[in-house]
């Protein structure tokens, strides 16, 4: 189990290159001066040059690339922020936890939802809830977040008054953006769910089960819903990496200063940096999770633990 958790740690070093690269080609390329946003429209050529100058993004694209990858591995050192002056990481590092908590509370409300449902739906196929379930799910896979966040606002906020349409410092503040993050998530839950469930309460195991006399919730409990859980920690542990993606219009929505509104904030300064450290935080927090989810497996199915030893 140690080796096999070694050998995923040291593959995160060619993902994050990956990723570094594509991000800072993207940026690279992308139209405008970050020189002419600092200082403005108006300001004059000899000193944008000067800028430019002094932030190095007048060199070749490799060396601006090596550069950026020396003081990341070397000095660990991810940039300083174009606006702020300030450390790419401290800039991070404080909002990564409202992030991290939004997209934990969305994964919660997707999983009380969505796994309850498909077990239901399962056991109790085409019934008049497992219609209206699929109907929910389809619907919830379809919304867009932005769009029913700003729903959630106009309804439980504004009509209501019920939640507070922004900010993230009480229960009350988190209520509306992890509903509005978790719903689509428990949708794919729910139709995993039931598919897997399905699956697994037509095997022969089952049936033996029952004609032993077993208490359908034992079956169903015991029997069925841990053989059909693979599938299922599976698409959470993808939902946790969607939702630390889908949090940055969510945290825009709500007036969230987490790390998603941050790198929307920065993307329309050109703030490049700050940019390139977010998806970098994300895709090292996405990488963890799966590497978590993984070594969930062998402690849900012995079959799994033996193949690591």
């Amino acid at each position: 189990m140690h080796r096999y958790i070694l050998r995923r740690l040291l593959l995160l070093i060619p993902v994050m290159l990956g990723v570094s690269f594509i991000v800072f080609t993207m940026m690279y390329f992308t139209p405008g001066d970050p020189a002419v946003m600092m200082l403005g429209e108006s300001a004059p050529e000899h000193e944008v040059a000067r800028l430019r100058e002094e932030l190095g993004l007048d060199d070749p694209y490799l060396v601006q690339y090596a550069r950026y990858v020396k003081n990341a591995v070397v000095h660990q050192d991810i940039g300083q922020s174009y606006k702020t002056k300030r450390l790419v990481f401290t800039e991070i590092s404080s909002r990564f936890p409202n992030t991290l908590k939004l997209a934990g509370l969305g994964v919660l409300v997707a999983v009380i939802l969505g796994v309850p449902t498909g077990i239901i739906s399962a056991t109790k196929q085409y019934s008049l809830f497992d219609n209206i379930a699929m109907v929910l799910a389809l619907i919830g896979v379809s919304m867009p977040n932005f769009w029913q966040g700003l729903l959630l606002i106009i309804f439980f906020s504004i009509k209501l008054g019920w939640f507070p349409s922004s900010g993230f410092d009480t229960f009350s503040h988190m209520v509306l953006p992890a509903l509005t993050l978790g719903t689509s998530s428990a949708a794919i839950i729910t139709r995993m769910t039931r598919s897997s469930m399905l699956e697994v309460i037509r095997q022969d195991y089952i049936r033996t089960a029952r004609a032993k006399g077993q208490v359908e919730s034992v079956v169903i409990n015991q029997h069925a819903l841990k053989n059909a859980l693979i599938p299922v920690i599976t698409v959470i542990g993808l939902q946790f990496g969607y939702l630390l993606g889908g949090a940055v219009l969510t945290e825009s929505i709500f007036s969230i200063t987490g790390v998603g509104r941050l790198m929307v904030d920065s993307i329309k300064s050109r703030d490049y940096p700050i940019v390139q450290g977010g998806v970098l935080f994300i895709a090292i927090t996405f990488s963890v999770v799966n590497l978590c989810v993984d070594i969930l497996y062998a402690f849900v199915d012995p079959r799994i633990k033996s193949q690591y030893k």
